[in-house]
Order: structure tokens, then C-alpha cells, then sequence
């Protein structure tokens, strides 16, 4: 199956650059593309793409609020594709947002090519945390410095024992294979335990649940 992306920033050579590797692809199709946030929500209703390239900081509107209009779209709009950050700081306040309002991850701007395609194919397939140990240090970071009221922690009592301890894991980066291996699991019983806690919690991916982890009080920055 071909997978539609659309590009939305503010730097027509990146946009082209970033069309041109990814268009060389058999599996991708970039479908549109767009200057700002107001026009990329734009695209994106008129091409429906399965996933949104979004950089964060545009003119007009940011990548943050154009995120948020896509990923909670008003009524009567069906369509919500997948939104990957690309922002030039590995550390940056907008992207923290974006993650909690449901972005599927992030990925440096200068990061290697083979890492962009990667990075589609992976959110495509409906994984999240790109390199998990640097947004998890993102999120702890963020966590850290403006602590949110514990009001989420009585939701985790809907979880089971092994549910629990499967996200505290998530939460300090670990994969489903290093999972597996801790808890002396199969890695399918894992992406199980996975799928019950997103449904249980409401969560869309990976990248929410490590943000809930975080704000519920589950685990705490600098924990190991």
C-alpha cells in the first residue's frame, strides 16, 4: 500500500528536498505540500494523506496549532492523518505540545535521509517515539519543569499489574523486543498488553501513553 504525505514548511527548498527523496520511493506518495500551518490544514483536507510532515515553527500559523487542528478535527470533518514534527532542536517546547496533542513523534531536520524514510514508513505502520530515548528525555525534561496535576494517576487503576508495569516501561524507552525480554514475555503478548492500555486509557500511541506515564505520576523524570 502506498503511503500519502503531504510537507508543510515555511522553506521551499526543504520542501522540495524532502519531496524528492521521498518521492523516489515505490512505497510514498507526496501528495502535497504547503508553506504554513493555516495552508497545510488546507492540503491536508483536500488530499487526505495518511501522514503530514509538519515543521513547528511557520509563519501564519505554527506547526503546534496547525497539529492540534488535524489531529481534533471539528465535526463533520472524518479524515485525521498522522502528524510528524519536524523541528530543527532536539529539545523544544512546541514539540512537547505537539506530542500531547497527539503528534506521532518528531524528527530533527538534519537527520539523515534514510532516517526521514524510515521515520514515514514507521509512523505509517502505527509506531510512534522516533528514537525513544531522545523524546523521552524530551518529555521528562518537560515534565520536570512544569509538573501537571496528578488528576490522570486514578485512570491507571484500570489497568492490570502486568498492563502497568508494560507502560512504566514504554515510558523509560524501552522497545517491545526489550520488553519482551524483561518481562520474559513474547514480543506479540507485549504489543497485546500495548493495545489494551491505549484502548484502556484513551491513548492514541506510544507518544501519548509516555507523556500520560510521565503526568499521572506513574514514573518521574530521572528515573531508571
Amino acid at each position: 500500500m502506498t503511503i500519502r504525505v503531504i510537507i508543510v514548511d515555511d522553506q521551499a527548498m526543504v520542501r522540495a528536498g524532502f519531496a524528492a527523496l521521498l518521492s523516489a520511493q515505490s512505497d510514498i506518495d507526496v501528495v502535497g505540500e504547503a508553506p504554513d500551518g493555516k495552508k497545510g490544514v488546507e492540503v491536508s483536507r483536500s488530499t487526505h494523506p495518511d501522514i503530514v510532515l509538519m515543521d513547528v515553527r511557520m509563519p501564519e500559523m505554527d506547526g503546534l496549532n496547525a497539529a492540534r487542528i488535524l489531529l481534533d478535527p471539528p465535526a463533520g470533518v472524518v479524515h485525521r492523518p498522522k502528524v510528524l514534527m519536524l523541528t530543527t532542536f532536539d529539545v523544544d517546547d512546541y514539540v512537547y505540545e505537539a506530542l500531547r496533542a497527539g503528534a506521532s513523534g518528531f524528527l530533527l531536520k538534519d537527520a539523515p535521509p534514510a532516517d526521514l524514510i524510515s521515520a514515514v514508513r514507521v509512523v505509517a505502520a502505527g509506531e510512534a517515539l522516533l528514537a525513544p530515548s531522545v523524546t523521552r528525555r524530551l518529555i521528562a525534561d518537560f515534565a520536570a519543569l512544569r509538573p501537571a496535576p496528578r488528576k490522570d494517576a486514578l485512570r491507571l487503576n484500570g489497568l492490570t499489574p502486568r498492563e502497568t508495569e508494560v507502560l512504566a516501561l514504554i515510558a523509560r524507552g524501552l522497545s517491545n523486543q526489550e520488553i519482551a525480554d524483561r518481562l520474559v514475555l513474547a514480543e506479540q503478548t507485549v504489543k497485546t498488553h500495548i493495545g489494551r492500555v491505549l484502548s484502556k486509557l484513551g491513548l492514541r500511541d506510544r507518544a501519548q501513553a509516555v507523556i500520560f506515564a510521565y503526568e499521572s505520576g506513574l514514573v518521574t523524570p530521572g528515573e531508571q
